[in-house]
């Protein structure tokens, strides 16, 4: 079946995910794949919206963390304090599911403005929960599409920093941290080497082993697109 490039990030995101982990996850597509996820190879993941809604399983994609959907499906609901403090803070979260604007050789997030702080030309929806997520959870799963206006030299604005395990999963390709540096360690089917180098905004460090990802299944394919048509 033939793929357009969102859906192939989407699919790569999903397959991060593992059977069992406890998810942070945030709307857009980070709740995309943890639900494709969820609904495919990882059944027992647990989803855990910022909203405060622990265990959710919704029937559709959620249109934010306070889609009632979530909690109706949810296997508990605390304050959101609870969240941060008993389950950020105590370790008790495994990955991160984020996205962001921005993005720099070092794994650092944008997410809050474009421009100066002080007079910015596009004030984006602002650090929330990411700055303590990208912090605090085992590791970091990073959606973003992968351009120079979005890989960087040098954030308009430092939300989150960037996290020692954490992966990023673009329209072209997948990049990990090593050594405090994302390096591209593979690129989705069709994509080139130039073009991953054209499209990000510093000298990139590309794996000496450099792969090629798996195409979407039709399986994958059929889940994703029901998932969105729901």
């Amino acid at each position: 079946m033939e793929h357009s490039a969102d859906e192939m990030m989407t699919v790569a995101a999903a397959r991060e995910l593992r059977d069992g982990e406890v998810c942070f996850v945030g709307i857009g597509l980070p709740s995309t794949a943890a639900n494709l996820a969820r609904g495919r190879h990882a059944p027992d993941v647990v989803l855990i919206y910022e909203s405060g809604t622990i265990g959710s399983k919704p029937t559709r994609l959620p249109l934010s963390i306070g889609d009632g959907d979530l909690a109706e499906t949810a296997d508990a609901v605390v304050p959101v304090p609870e969240i941060f403090n008993y389950w950020l803070q105590g370790g008790r979260i495994d990955v991160g599911f984020l996205g962001a604007a921005q993005i720099d050789r070092q794994g650092n997030l944008n997410s809050t403005v474009i421009g100066s702080y002080e007079d910015p030309k596009v004030r984006l929806p602002g650090a929330g929960g990411a700055p303590e997520i990208a912090a605090l959870t085992k590791r970091v799963i990073t959606i973003i599409r992968q351009s120079e206006r979005t890989f960087v030299g040098e954030l308009d604005f430092t939300t989150s920093l960037g996290a020692d395990d954490q992966v990023v999963i673009t329209d072209l390709g997948i990049l990990r941290r090593v050594d405090g540096e994302l390096t591209q360690t593979a690129l989705h089917p069709g994509v080139t080497l130039d073009e991953a180098r054209e499209a990000t905004g510093w000298e990139l460090k590309v794996a000496d082993d450099l792969e090629t990802t798996d195409p979407p299944t039709e399986d994958e394919l059929a889940a994703l697109r029901e998932l969105e048509r729901a």
